[in-house]
């Protein structure tokens, strides 16, 4: 049979001769057949073992019409939100509602309710009392313990207990999907599926659990208590590992969540498969009239060649989703798809990416990690390089070379980040040096997120000077090769451990460096990762000792106006943040000044400015009869070794009389 989209009606199903399908995925996400979407990937991969399944991708919730046009599946419903979580979908860290969605038709927003996994779950249920009802996906997958929600700032119970599933399949779940379905087909009722790694259930009573299991605060205490919130999440963080992990149960009123111990990544042969699948590779035709789904721009001509990431960020949900074992396609899996892009239509020449949650990871840390696991109180790259780290580009480099000498292939990118600290534990330059030649494109992103050592120190990130010795061999192997091209970093603020004085400390780093940052990130407490546990309970879970978080708008403001303090719209949070930490040496007009005085700064009329500059000033020539505006702005370019500088930020200010 020629290869299709999966079906989305009834007459998709009568187009390919089916009375009935296996399973229903619902997805808050509109219907895109690319790897890069979970949703492409479990129905595929349930496709492959034989099933049948369909895809109703963001059904009106406001009633039972959209989840029943595909009929009752035989075997059950699969639920998840989307490649997001809806609430992080929905608001930005302040809470505000976005005003565009990749995900949807045309980037319109509204197009899925928040807290989509529960909402569409309590409408199956309507539709269908008796029916089994599975849930995935990151939504669900990082919520599956009880767990700190910061749009309603307060702890909410596992997502399997307010959602009323049957089951909960966490991590990526290619194997335990399959798993599942063999379990359904085989006429398990779908609340006695509790042998299956990477899945969680409820329980009665501890009687029903069989073997070892270590048993966290509850629900309950974890609400009432934040020590207990962090003594349950420190067990959840520990044993997050396939291979030593244990089965983790935590009470919910009368009932009891059952954690069984995370499932083993693929092998590389098992990622090619699951990659491999015929996906059509874009979004489903329907939407083609409403705009498209924007979100196939980012990954049309990027290539995933691995997942999982050993680096451990404390803000980063990949290490409860993913795991920290690094797993990589083959060169050759690689390579095929890079031809496969070459013949589409719209190729240009250049693959924008080859690389997944850290580029240049290509396999696990060590040998040790391959058969006993991740360490436990131990990190592989924090606070610095272990000793037994495999250190090694050579496989990355093989396969970019491969991918480059491609036909029809100008240029291969390298922008989904590379951990520099990594890189710089390379007794080699040459991953580096060919890394600048060929694969940058004008711009390297990276993540040293902050420079202060307390703050590094909570977000599980190498010391500041690691950054700052890579910064300077970066741009000296740009010289040699006289190639004039930029750093972006990924800068946080009020992150757990940030003070004022951290951030302080970042802007005179930005100030010595000549680099003011378009974007900066305010720290978003995002469900199931070690940063948001600190940022509730105020506790470091790893330490057990009090850790400062700044919450109140007014510090977070100044410290994020602190990364940008050149923007005039700053000015007064800046002044402000500088007086209440004690730092006046940084207001006047030496070179280490970050701002002016408040009575000789120019800002306007509309930023507090009694006078306004005229045009005459304003334009003033120098001597050579040049305009010193832009002199003065060409100088500063000049010296700029990390991007171009914030225009506003070169205004010509008036001299103190």
């Amino acid at each position: 049979m020629e290869n299709k989209f999966l079906p989305i009606c009834k007459q998709d199903m009568i187009d390919r001769g089916w009375e009935q399908l296996d399973f229903v995925l619902i997805t808050g996400d509109a219907y895109v057949d690319h790897h890069s979407f979970g949703t492409a990937i479990i129905s595929r991969v349930l496709e492959a073992a034989g099933y049948k399944v369909g895809i109703i991708a963001q059904p009106d919730w406001k009633s039972t019409d959209d989840f029943m046009k595909l009929g009752k599946p035989r075997l059950g419903f699969l639920v998840n939100s989307g490649n997001m979580d809806s609430m992080v979908n929905h608001y930005s860290v302040s809470k505000k509602r976005r005003d565009k969605d990749l995900y949807s038709p045309g980037g319109k927003m509204g197009c899925r309710p928040d807290r989509a996994v529960i909402v569409y779950c309590n409408k199956i249920r309507e539709a269908y009392s008796d029916v089994a009802v599975v849930i995935g996906g990151l939504e669900a997958s990082l919520r599956r313990f009880a767990h700190y929600d910061y749009w309603g700032n307060k702890v909410r119970k596992s997502m399997l207990i307010d959602s009323g599933a049957d089951l909960l399949v966490y991590g990526m779940s290619e194997k335990q999907i399959v798993e599942v379905a063999d379990a359904l087909n085989d006429g398990y009722d779908p609340k006695y599926i509790r042998h299956i790694n990477g899945t969680c259930y409820l329980a009665d009573s501890l009687d029903e659990i069989y073997g070892d299991y270590i048993q966290i605060p509850s629900y309950k205490e974890v609400c009432e208590d934040k020590m207990k919130y962090v003594e349950a999440f420190k067990v959840q963080y520990d044993e997050q590992d396939p291979f030593r992990g244990k089965v983790i149960v935590q009470g919910h009123g009368n009932k009891y969540l059952v954690q069984n111990v995370p499932e083993k990544p693929l092998n590389r042969e098992e990622l090619d498969e699951v990659y491999g699948l015929p996906y059509q590779k874009t979004y489903h035709p329907i939407y083609k009239e409403m705009g498209g789904i924007p979100a196939i721009e980012e990954v049309k001509f990027s290539i995933v060649s691995s997942r999982g990431c050993f680096g451990s960020c404390s803000f980063c949900a990949i290490t409860f989703h993913q795991g920290r074992a690094v797993q990589s396609r083959s060169e050759d899996s690689i390579v095929e798809e890079a031809k496969y892009i070459t013949t589409l239509p719209d190729f240009k020449g250049y693959i924008h990416d080859v690389g997944g949650p850290t580029a240049n990871f290509r396999k696990a840390a060590c040998k040790k990690q391959i058969t006993k696991g991740a360490c436990k109180h131990r990190q592989c790259l924090s606070p610095d390089v272990c000793k037994n780290l495999d250190v090694d580009h050579e496989e990355y480099l093989h396969l970019l070379r491969r991918v480059r000498n491609l036909p029809n292939i100008k240029k291969v990118f390298v922008r989904s980040g590379i951990r520099y600290d990594y890189v710089m534990a390379d007794k080699s330059n040459k991953f580096l040096r060919e890394l600048i030649e060929h694969h940058v494109s004008g711009q390297l992103k990276v993540a040293p997120e902050h420079v202060a050592d307390e703050v590094l120190e909570y977000m599980q990130k190498p010391a500041g000077k690691t950054y700052d010795k890579f910064r300077q061999k970066f741009f000296a192997i740009n010289e040699q090769l006289g190639k004039k091209q930029y750093l972006i970093p990924y800068l946080m603020s009020s992150h757990p451990g940030s003070t004022l004085n951290s951030a302080i400390e970042l802007a005179e780093y930005l100030r010595d460096t000549h680099y003011q940052p378009e974007q900066v990130q305010d720290f978003y407490p995002t469900p199931g990762t070690l940063s948001t546990a600190m940022f509730y309970t105020e506790i470091d879970p790893l330490t057990m000792k009090p850790v400062y978080v700044p919450k109140s708008k007014t510090e977070k403001a100044m410290q994020r106006a602190l990364l940008q303090y050149r923007a005039p719209r700053n000015y007064d949070l800046v002044y402000n943040a500088l007086v209440e930490a004690g730092r006046e040496d940084l207001i006047g007009y030496g070179h280490r000044c970050l701002i002016k005085p408040r009575e000789d700064r120019y800002y306007g009329n509309r930023y507090g400015s009694n006078k306004q500059k005229s045009s005459k000033t304003e334009n003033k020539k120098d001597k050579n009869g040049k305009n010193r505006n832009n002199r003065d702005r060409n100088n500063r370019d000049k010296n700029n070794n990390f991007s171009k500088v914030d225009k506003k930020s070169n205004i010509k200010r008036k001299k103190k009389k």
